[in-house]
């Protein structure tokens, strides 16, 4: 763990003035729609100059940062995060303090993290727990989700209070957790069609939770009861299931979805055939997934690399996502940083069931983001900028305030060596928990300073934050981003733009990297219940064989079939990868 200084509890008069204003010179501002040169004047914690030198005059008492050869970009917005969360029977060791610290640390400036009320609690009085958690600790700019447990009249009138008195404009619902957090499908209609209503964004986890229940009563009979036994019960297909139902429930309400963490290639390609059919979704994949495959885990370590929706087990399941974020199928990057020490993962020894859910990731998400995707060619530094700032920006109403080097926004920004390289580790991370997923890891993409609204909170490698001085920021409803979609005024991914990244420049990149472009029949074509599987070895979410790299089949990568189990209950999704006969069909069935 890191040994830097302890918080400061208030910014000290002495730094007030000399960080009150700052310039950076010489640098290339990257946004996520393009870059440029240009240097950026500070004062008061908002951007006031972005332009050439010749065109300002810099006052007195200015802290001057040379930014030569370095990227300037919005700082990093984590929309996943679940500081000192209650779980399992134990505590998130990261508190809004230590993850605050963390993610700035890594070059994220702000935070949204989830409130989770108990069944049967008011969701207001959550919301005021968490503010009274956070609010004295946090090192940068935070907001909320809330999560929506259980359903009632009273949970649909404290969603209205929440988006309209609160400052919350999203709402988490759960399809895993059966007895926990489950909700039915009737309740998702109810719940997604009040969001709508709300003008709000519908948020779901996507795991189904009835086909999670039965598995692990049947594993644990069978006597498998360590790690393993928690990727057994929830394969592949059991998210991607409960992806295409999210998608087809929220559609039939006219609600806008985002689905949060996405760990499968099968499930990132159902959001993007959605997204090019119409449907008013985004997908969120997490660093863990991006940084890791179980596959790579020791079978002694895989106790701390539990997950709810699991890391996967093949080695090709990150490179896919990265692809999937490349292409637009996906939109956004999060790390679900929910952090726990060796013993509260050890009392889930003997029973996979009581493993508390959680790895971290808020610190490294940037460079991991930065290696996996554009050290690798996958990514350029603009779409950079959009998965790990912008889109989470703008699909919860606080662009350009956030996400954006321009005049007027807030100051959140970080000077980044796209060149240099750092080695991950628990002895020098900023978290609070005693071991780290991505231990060893050598990533390209180094922070060599984080400002947080125009104070300097890390400089090469120092980092001297302030407990407190991050706020809250509250996240209108109706987004235009998500509601222009809705309202028909923009297309969520329009046909032609998936052509021009398949025929176009980045195809030509993608081949040269020997990946695969996902063949462009619509979601329809994927979902017909009477389409025929993929052959044995094929990739799921690439069924074109152009590109393909053939690898080893593992046990645990998924065909993506519904199972017998499912069929059996009658819930035939059939989820299928082949052109259906006679071509394109439109809609999702």
């Amino acid at each position: 763990m890191s040994t830097s200084p302890k918080p400061v509890k208030k910014v000290p008069i002495h730094l007030q003035s000399a960080q009150n204003r700052v310039y950076i010179k010489n640098g290339e501002i990257v946004n996520h729609d393009k870059s440029f040169k240009a240097d950026v004047y500070i004062e008061d914690g908002i951007i006031k100059f972005v332009g050439p030198s010749s065109e300002i005059t810099i006052p007195g008492g200015v802290r001057t940062i040379d930014a030569s050869g370095l990227m300037i970009i919005p700082g990093g917005i984590d929309p996943h995060t679940h500081m000192q969360l209650p779980f399992g029977g134990a505590v998130a060791v990261d508190d809004f303090y230590h993850g605050t610290k963390a993610a700035v640390a890594g070059g994220t400036t702000m935070i949204i993290d989830f409130v989770l009320p108990n069944k049967h609690e008011s969701m207001i009085e959550a919301y005021d727990k968490w503010r009274s958690w956070a609010d004295p600790k946090v090192c940068c700019d935070y907001g909320l989700h809330v999560g929506i447990t259980w359903w009632s009249k009273s949970v649909s009138e404290e969603i209205g209070i929440l988006c309209k008195e609160l400052g919350v404009n999203s709402f988490k619902t759960f399809m895993a957790y059966k007895g926990l957090y489950q909700l039915n499908d009737s309740d998702l209609l109810d719940v997604f069609e009040r969001i709508r209503h709300l003008n709000g964004v519908a948020m779901v986890h996507a795991e189904n939770g009835d086909i999670i229940a039965k598995n692990t009563q049947r594993l644990l009979a069978e006597g498998i009861n360590g790690p393993e036994g928690h990727e057994l019960s929830r394969p592949e297909e059991v998210e991607a299931e409960a992806v295409h139902r999210a998608c087809v429930l929220a559609h039939q309400m006219k609600t806008p979805l985002f689905v949060s963490g996405l760990t499968s290639k099968s499930s990132a390609e159902l959001v993007g055939r959605a997204r090019r059919s119409g449907y008013c979704v985004f997908g969120e994949t997490l660093a863990s997934s991006l940084g890791r495959s179980m596959s790579a885990v020791p079978k002694g370590d895989r106790i701390y690399a539990i997950t709810s929706p699991p890391i996967r087990e093949s080695a090709e399941t990150p490179r896919q996502l990265m692809k999937s974020l490349a292409y637009d199928d996906l939109q956004l990057t999060g790390s679900d940083n929910c952090t726990f020490n060796k013993e509260h993962k050890a009392l889930g020894k003997g029973d996979f069931t009581k493993i508390p859910n959680g790895v971290n990731g808020v610190e490294d998400r940037m460079s991991l983001v930065w290696e996996k995707g554009v050290h690798a060619g996958l990514l350029d530094p603009c779409r950079f900028v959009a998965v790990t700032s912008t889109n989470a920006a703008k699909i919860f109403n606080i662009y350009p305030q956030k996400g954006r080097i321009a005049v007027g926004s807030d100051a959140d920004i970080v000077i980044w060596n796209p060149n240099a390289t750092r080695t991950i580790s628990k002895d020098t991370h900023h978290h609070a928990c005693d071991f780290n997923i991505f231990e060893g890891m050598t990533v390209h993409g180094v922070c060599e300073f984080v400002l947080v609204r125009g104070r300097i909170c890390a400089e090469r490698g120092n980092v001297r934050v302030a407990e407190g001085f991050g706020r809250f920021i509250p996240t209108p409803v109706r987004p235009p981003f998500v509601y222009d979609i809705i309202e028909g005024k923009v297309q969520s991914q329009p046909e032609e733009q998936h052509e021009e990244k398949q025929n176009g420049s980045m195809a030509k990149r993608f081949a040269e990297l020997d990946i695969q472009i996902p063949v462009q029949e619509p979601i329809s074509a994927m979902l017909a219940g009477n389409l025929a599987m993929p052959a044995e070895g094929s990739l799921c979410s690439t069924p074109s064989v152009r590109g393909r790299v053939d690898g080893k089949r593992d046990l645990q990568e998924s065909s993506f079939s519904i199972s017998e189990e499912l069929d059996r209950s009658g819930v035939r999704a059939c989820i299928k990868v082949k052109n259906p006969p006679g071509g394109k069909s439109s809609g999702f069935w």
